[in-house]
């Protein structure tokens, strides 16, 4: 095939739609609280390669007047966060500002439309940009032509691409059992309060006898987090030479541990502006706006105001960063602040005034014995997703765009991923 007739459109090689959520106002509770999926573009943007993983459900009203897509339909956001694509792993419905895709089964992969999608995402979102809100119409989608191969080629290049993408899926898998099997432990032991010996235990005031109930910042030196004036843009950079600054949307897109930030702080705007830095294996935690966000910094890093840094102090070092994450994690903070339509109200003298339960010395010290190796593991295979999605946003652009040819060792790896 000559490269200058493979450039199609969407609907030359499938079936292109709309989502549909026709009734009026979208937040009715009466179409929610069923057995439907109902996914949405943040939904989209959060899947990795395969949407699974939703916050509604739509009844049997909500299913009637929307659609539902099947397992196979490749998502494309086209409003908020614009050309965002994932793979639906279940059935679900989802509304107008997703587009879903249907590949045509002897013209086109749905992997492969999938990394085409992507290397055309600036492109995509370069002709949404709109005077009030950007939007990408459906019109506009079917404007584009995209470069598209015939099948086989499509096939062999989205088997290099997927192998990649499967790995990482499996890491995540263990990631989620390593993480499910921490927090089950923690919630026996000192939610349900059936950790070892607990028969024998005595309770006083609520907690068994040797544990303490004291205020955070009697535990920990709480540090607060600084933003820099962005009238002074100068602090800001991303040449990864800086310090990476955690924002409440690096946090919320964090798991276990933050790794990686949309912004850092150059050396001197640290030093000038008396930025204290998270030291690497600090619990990290927001008061504000998303409350309740809890990571562990893979590296020494600085924060912004929102984000409050939980170090160790001497007197209770002993005080593992397992079961601090965990204790955060799970804490009820709607007890803590007021409470309106719009989330709970926090400070950072209430967060170092928070009740803070610690358990006796050995047992904390079990503890860490049985769920470390579980934490180390989750950071072991989260370092190796990053550098998986790495070599795979490296070889994307060049095997969609032809420049990279299908070798012996990319079908190897795509063997190893399928085992």
């Amino acid at each position: 095939m000559r490269y200058n007739d493979q450039f199609k459109k969407l609907d030359d090689v499938g079936f292109i739609g709309r989502g549909k959520s026709k009734h009026r106002p979208r937040n009715d509770e009466s179409l929610y609280g069923g057995n439907y999926p109902f996914v949405q573009t943040g939904d989209v943007r959060k899947a990795e390669y395969y949407l699974t993983e939703y916050s509604q459900t739509y009844n049997d009203k909500g299913l009637a007047q929307s659609k539902l897509w099947n397992e196979g339909t490749l998502c494309i956001t086209i409003a908020a966060n614009i050309a965002e694509t994932a793979v639906l792993g279940i059935k679900a419905c989802f509304p107008d500002s997703i587009i879903g895709f249907i590949p045509d089964e002897e013209k086109a992969d749905v992997r492969f439309i999938k990394y085409c999608l992507e290397t055309y995402k600036i492109q995509m979102q370069s002709i949404s940009q709109g005077a009030t809100q950007d939007n990408l119409s459906l019109e506009k989608l079917r404007s584009i032509n995209f470069s598209i191969p015939e099948l086989k080629i499509q096939q062999d290049i989205a088997e290099v691409l997927y192998s990649y993408d499967k790995l990482i899926e499996n890491n995540t898998k263990r990631i989620s059992i390593h993480e499910q099997m921490a927090e089950q432990l923690y919630k026996e032991w000192f939610v349900r309060m059936r950790f070892p010996g607990y028969e024998k235990a005595k309770f006083v005031k609520g907690i068994p006898e040797g544990w303490f109930l004291k205020k955070a910042k009697s535990i920990f030196n709480i540090n607060i987090g600084k933003t820099p004036p962005r009238s002074q843009p100068k602090w800001f950079t991303n040449n990864g030479q800086g310090t990476k600054w955690v924002s409440i949307s690096d946090l919320s897109k964090s798991s276990l541990f933050v790794y990686s930030t949309n912004e850092e702080i150059t050396s001197e705007g640290v030093a000038r502006l008396n930025m204290r830095k998270a030291k690497r294996n600090t619990v990290i935690l927001s008061f504000k706006l998303s409350v309740g966000k809890v990571a562990i910094t893979a590296c020494d890093m600085v924060t912004n105001e929102a984000i409050a840094h939980f170090n160790k102090s001497k007197d209770y070092g002993y005080v593992n960063k397992e079961y601090t994450y965990l204790y955060l994690k799970n804490f009820a903070y709607a007890e803590l602040g007021n409470t309106s339509s719009i989330g709970i109200a926090l400070n950072s003298k209430i967060i170092k005034d928070m009740p803070f339960v610690i358990p006796a010395r050995e047992l904390l010290e079990d503890f860490e014995r049985i769920v470390l190796p579980l934490f180390n593991n989750i950071d072991q295979l989260n370092l190796q997703n990053n550098n998986l999605r790495k070599t795979r946003d490296l070889l994307l652009p060049r095997l969609i765009s032809g420049k990279l040819q299908i070798n012996t060792e990319s079908k190897k790896l795509n063997q190893e991923a399928n085992t």
